[in-house]
């Protein structure tokens, strides 16, 4: 495929999402079955090898945008969802190819325990402690710990931190996989790219997260009227499943029309390619 650097409008950042949700109900459990599959096999490696299988799931994220990329691309031709394109990269191409896409996994791996480990020394341990906390609470039951974490100003501090560290490590492997998959890019050429194209589409990719940024808080505040007005919260947790499966695997669609529009990948282009 020949790739070919463009400009991309403000707006296509909300077209990105259109266009998401478009493609996702064509195959709608396809593609949150795909999701599922990936979280079932973070969650067997980390029993498998319980001392650095959650370490390597994280490294393993770069081929989860890439398996969606594909699958997304095949539905728009017409083709099937199936789960070993969650590992596609991996199994096709020349073997510097393939290697290239390994060296992206773990030079993300790297990146994420840098992300986690500097968010914990900055909240001191909080986040870690809420979690646990909110797994070994009661539901409906006040409790003392948590409304102590929660008030602690250290704690957002961690998230913020958490957050931007996370950003930044997002930009340079966005479209990363791919250019490696497509446009037969090494691995530092790759993550530079991506962070080229990112940084030239920044007001697309603001507008794209303020967008999904407004309609995560429309389905709460949805979600909390519909409970308040039922005066229960069962039909809430009955819906929580199926609603995150279902804005993750809109999201992770979403990626093909990103990169599509960036690298001009719908079309092949007549001019010279960014590939390697």
């Amino acid at each position: 495929m020949g790739l070919r650097l463009q400009a991309v409008p403000p707006r296509q950042g909300w077209q990105w999402i259109v266009q998401g949700f478009a493609l996702w109900r064509q195959r709608p459990l396809a593609f949150m079955g795909l999701f599922v599959i990936f979280l079932v096999g973070l969650l067997l490696l980390a029993l498998v090898v319980p001392v650095v299988g959650g370490a390597v799931g994280l490294g393993l994220l770069p081929l989860l945008t890439l398996g969606f990329m594909i699958a997304s691309r095949s539905v728009l031709d017409g083709g099937p969802v199936h789960a070993l394109q969650m590992i596609e990269g991996l199994r096709v191409g020349p073997p510097a190819q393939r290697r290239a896409q390994w060296l992206l996994c773990a030079g993300y791996m790297a990146g994420a325990m840098l992300v986690i480990t500097l968010s914990d020394w900055a909240d001191d341990g909080l986040f870690v402690a809420l979690q646990r906390a909110l797994a070994e609470g009661q539901p409906g039951k006040p409790s003392t710990e948590i409304d102590a974490i929660l008030a602690n100003p250290q704690l957002l501090w961690g998230m913020l931190v958490r957050l931007g560290l996370t950003a930044l490590l997002s930009v340079p492997y966005w479209h990363a996989p791919a250019l490696v998959h497509w446009g037969g890019q090494g691995a530092l050429q790759a993550l530079f790219s991506s962070t080229l194209a990112v940084w030239q589409a920044r007001a697309a990719f603001l507008v794209y997260a303020l967008a999904w940024l407004a309609l995560l808080l429309a389905v709460a505040v949805v979600a909390m009227l519909a409970t308040a007005a039922l005066g229960s919260a069962q039909w809430l947790s009955v819906l929580a499943m199926p609603l995150g499966l279902s804005f993750t695997a809109v999201f992770y669609v979403s990626l093909w029309f990103a990169f599509a529009d960036s690298f001009d990948a719908q079309r092949a282009p007549d001019g010279p390619t960014i590939g390697a």
